[in-house]
C-alpha cells in the first residue's frame, strides 16, 4: 500500500515529465516569415519624403512617395505639391535630391519623378501582389510631415476590409479616379500621406495610398489604395518618356506660322506666376474653343497627350504645332476629366 501509495502520489508528476519528453522529440513547426521589426526595416529604404508647393492653410507643402527602379524614379500622387520647378525628395537615408517631373496620369492621379541616384533599393511595381479582403497590411507614408531628414516613414497595420470600385462613388467622393480600391480599416489617408505604399504582411507591394476622400453626403472619410496592378501600364508609359513634358532645350523645328490660344479662341487667365496653371478664363464665340463644348474655368492638362503643367507650358507647345494642325486637349472640369479634339484651320491670325 506504501509503494503504490508513493506511485499514486508522484503519477502527475510522472504524466507531465512524458508529455514533455513528446513535446521534445516532436519537430518544431518553421517560422511562419520574417518578422514584422524585418519587414519594416526590408521597405522603409524605398520610400521616399516629397516637398514642393504648397504650405498655405490646408495645403501641405509634402506628400509621400516609393521608389520603383534602381535609377531613382520614384511613384507617387499628382498634386499641386509637385506644381512648382524645386520639387525634392528625401531618401530614408536623409540624402536630399531635386526631382524632375517625367509625367502624369490625370485620371489615376499618379506622377513619375526622376531624380539622379542610382543602385537605390525599390520596389518592382510590374510583381505587386493581389490582396484579398481580410489580409493584413501595413501602410507607409509620411503622414503630417512627421519625419524629416533620415526619419523613417510612419508605419500604420490594418486589415483590407473591402475591394470595391470608386466609380459607384462618384457624387459622394469627388475624384476623377474611377477603378478598383482597396478599403483598408486603418486611418491611412491623412495630410501628407498620398503617395504613400501598401504592403503586406512580408513587405511586398500591394497599392499605392490615394489622396484625402471625404464622403459630401456623410461626412465620412475614406481610407483607400489604388491597387498597384491598375498603374503598371501608365507608369511603364511615363518612364519610356512617352506622355513627359518637353524640355524647352529640345531642338525641335517650330512651324512659321504656328497655332495659338487666340486662334482657338481661348481667352486664358493671367500669367500672375512663373507657373500659372492654363486654366481659360472665357471663350470667344464662334471660335474652334466655343464648337468643342470648352467653358471658362476648365483647366487644360494635355496637349496631343504632353503635359502641360503651366500657361507657359501649354504655350510653348501649342507653337510647336501648324495653325492646319488638329489639337487634343484633355481638361479637367470640378472633378470630370474631358476630351476635346480641335480641328484644323481654327481661323485667321488674331
Amino acid at each position: 500500500m506504501h509503494a503504490k501509495g508513493n506511485i499514486m502520489t508522484h503519477l502527475p508528476l510522472l504524466l507531465l515529465m512524458g508529455m514533455a519528453t513528446l513535446v521534445a522529440a516532436s519537430p518544431q513547426p518553421a517560422l511562419a516569415g520574417p518578422s514584422l521589426a524585418d519587414v519594416i526595416a526590408d521597405v522603409q529604404p524605398k520610400m521616399v519624403k516629397i516637398y514642393g508647393a504648397g504650405g498655405f492653410r490646408q495645403l501641405e507643402s509634402y506628400q509621400s512617395g516609393f521608389l520603383i527602379s534602381a535609377d531613382g524614379h520614384v511613384l507617387t500622387v499628382w498634386s499641386y505639391v509637385l506644381d512648382t520647378d524645386f520639387i525634392t525628395v528625401t531618401l530614408d537615408d536623409g540624402r536630399k535630391f531635386q526631382a524632375e517631373l517625367l509625367g502624369a496620369d490625370p485620371r489615376l492621379e499618379i506622377a513619375v519623378l526622376k531624380i539622379e541616384a542610382t543602385e537605390l533599393p525599390h520596389f518592382d511595381i510590374g510583381t505587386a501582389a493581389e490582396a484579398i479582403v481580410g489580409d493584413r497590411v501595413l501602410a507607409f507614408s509620411n503622414l503630417y510631415g512627421v519625419a524629416t531628414g533620415d526619419e523613417p516613414a510612419s508605419v500604420q497595420k490594418g486589415i483590407v476590409s473591402a475591394k470595391t470600385e470608386l466609380t459607384g462613388r462618384r457624387g459622394a467622393f469627388e475624384t476623377p479616379y474611377s477603378g478598383p480600391i482597396y478599403v483598408v480599416d486603418a486611418m491611412t489617408n491623412n495630410p501628407g500621406a498620398a503617395g504613400g505604399a501598401l504592403t503586406d504582411r512580408e513587405g511586398r507591394l500591394l497599392a499605392m495610398l490615394g489622396k484625402e476622400l471625404k464622403n459630401e453626403l456623410s461626412s465620412t472619410w475614406l481610407n483607400y489604395a489604388v491597387p498597384a496592378p491598375e498603374l503598371v501600364g501608365v507608369v511603364d508609359d511615363i518612364m519610356a518618356g512617352k506622355v513627359r513634358p518637353r524640355g524647352d532645350d529640345e531642338n525641335i523645328r517650330r512651324p512659321l506660322d504656328p497655332l495659338t490660344l487666340s486662334r482657338l479662341g481661348i481667352i486664358p487667365v493671367p500669367a500672375v506666376l512663373p507657373k500659372t496653371p492654363p486654366f481659360i478664363d472665357a471663350v470667344r464665340a464662334g471660335t474652334p474653343a466655343e464648337e468643342a463644348g470648352l467653358q471658362p474655368d476648365d483647366l487644360i492638362l494635355f496637349v496631343n497627350n504632353r503635359i502641360v503643367p503651366s500657361l507657359e507650358a501649354l504655350q510653348n507647345e501649342l507653337s510647336l504645332l501648324d495653325r492646319d494642325d488638329q489639337v487634343r486637349l484633355t481638361v479637367q472640369r470640378g472633378q470630370q476629366l474631358i476630351d476635346v479634339t480641335l480641328g484644323g484651320r481654327v481661323g485667321q491670325p488674331q
